[in-house]
């Protein structure tokens, strides 16, 4: 009998001696009796406190067992102890699937820095990657994105000699780009080209809000690298009558949403995939613009931009991109023909981080989401504010409904770490 239960016994023992002495002849029986029930009940409480000790230990013993589990399983994820600085750029079209990609990232293990936190413009966002202050993004549009790779960083190396493009990852040929008009607009004046527009000063001069001499259209915001295409297409083109405006893009496409929808001249310049287009409505409030085939940008680098010859939109075999059907693009003189090849949205990363992290590199390599799936979580967003936590939410639903999907990204990482 342990010592705590003696001393209960001996307690008890002691009261009913002192009632036992208060109680005259009878006491001894008494005292035989208490003392025969205080014993078996002392070793029934003996028994059951020693089962519950049992039962605790037991439990303490699982615990350990769970714990170890656990542990053992999170030693086994490829990216456990490793943190990560990823990165986004500064155009909200790209955020979800940055934050898609982050998080499937942490499910490997990887501790990995919000991407909000590094959102640069493409300028300064391959230099961060280069220089090794941010690990990788998931926003790079080649060809055009090349240009930034002639950089070179304070040790002397090239930019680009510090970066590695993950090939085909992402949207391969998924960033259309082109030129969209007010629909009622082109039809009443018998608009199909941007070369047609700039030849004929009855139709460049609608466009001339400033009256400077030359009309405008909404372009891209500087820094965004479209700019510098954009200026080279017209220096290549020779569209001496028309010049871009520059300014937050999100501005400049409420000025001409409220311009397309009172049919009022007004182009500006877009892309795949965004809400923007959802708003814009081809075929119905406006129409893709097409340009001449000869105006399509080559690798000449008319304006002599760093790492210019990027710009091209006709290296390959085919001449920018002409697969829009007349319901949504203009018909010119060679079709449909947007002056814009289709960019491939992929993945770049610093290259030594890569070459340590292979079930990253992995991972990258199988990350596809639907181009589809991307347009709408792009409408989505576009209906809050737009902050963080909103990205957040859409990225983690998505991740949700194609959990099969992703599962199958995340094994083949697995297993290649």
């Amino acid at each position: 009998m342990k010592t705590g239960k003696k001393s209960l016994w001996l307690a008890l023992l002691t009261m009913i001696a002192l009632v036992a002495a208060a109680c005259g002849s009878d006491a001894a029986d008494v005292v035989d009796t208490a003392t025969d029930a205080v014993e078996e009940a002392a070793d029934t409480a003996e028994e059951a406190v020693e089962e519950v000790v049992e039962e605790a230990e037991e439990a303490m013993e699982d615990d350990t067992e769970e714990e170890a589990m656990e542990e053992e399983a999170m030693a086994d994820l490829p990216g456990e102890g490793v943190s990560v600085n990823m990165g986004r750029a500064n155009w909200s079209s790209g955020y979800v699937q940055a934050q898609i990609l982050h998080d499937l990232m942490e499910e490997l293990g990887y501790e990995v820095s919000s991407p909000d936190q590094l959102e640069f413009a493409p300028d300064l966002g391959y230099q961060t990657m280069a220089s090794g202050e941010m690990d990788f993004w998931a926003n790079s549009w080649y060809p055009g994105h090349l240009s930034w790779w002639e950089g070179e960083l304070t040790d002397g190396t090239r930019i680009g000699d510090n970066l590695t493009r993950i090939e085909g990852s992402l949207m391969p040929g998924g960033g259309l780009q082109g030129m969209l008009v007010t629909k009622s607009w082109a039809e009443d004046n018998g608009v199909t080209t941007l070369d047609q527009i700039n030849a004929d000063e009855a139709l460049w001069s609608q466009l001339d809000t400033d009256g400077n001499g030359k009309g405008e259209f909404y372009g891209c915001p500087e820094d965004w690298t479209c700019d510098d295409i954009m200026t080279a297409q017209i220096a290549f083109a020779g569209w001496d009558n028309l010049e871009q405006t520059q300014a937050g893009y999100d501005a400049m496409f409420a000025e001409f949403l409220t311009l397309a929808q009172a049919g009022e001249p007004a182009i500006i310049y877009t892309w795949t995939p965004t809400s923007y287009l959802a708003q814009a409505i081809p075929g119905e409030t406006t129409m893709w613009l097409s340009v001449n085939n000869d105006s399509v940008l080559d690798d000449s680098n008319p304006t002599g931009q760093e790492g210019g010859e990027a710009y091209c939109q006709r290296c390959g075999e085919s001449i920018g991109y002409q697969g829009l059907g007349a319901d949504t693009c203009l018909q010119g003189p060679d079709g449909c023909q947007v002056g814009w090849e289709a960019a491939d949205i992929e993945i770049t990363a610093n290259s030594a981080w890569l070459a340590d992290n292979p079930a990253a590199e992995a991972l990258f390599n199988e990350f596809k989401p639907p181009l589809i799936d991307l347009a709408i979580a792009g409408v989505e967003l576009n209906a809050t504010d737009g902050a963080q936590a909103d990205v957040a939410r859409i990225a983690a639903s998505w991740i949700e409904a194609n959990r099969d999907l992703a599962d199958q990204w995340v094994a083949a990482a697995m297993a290649a770490g």
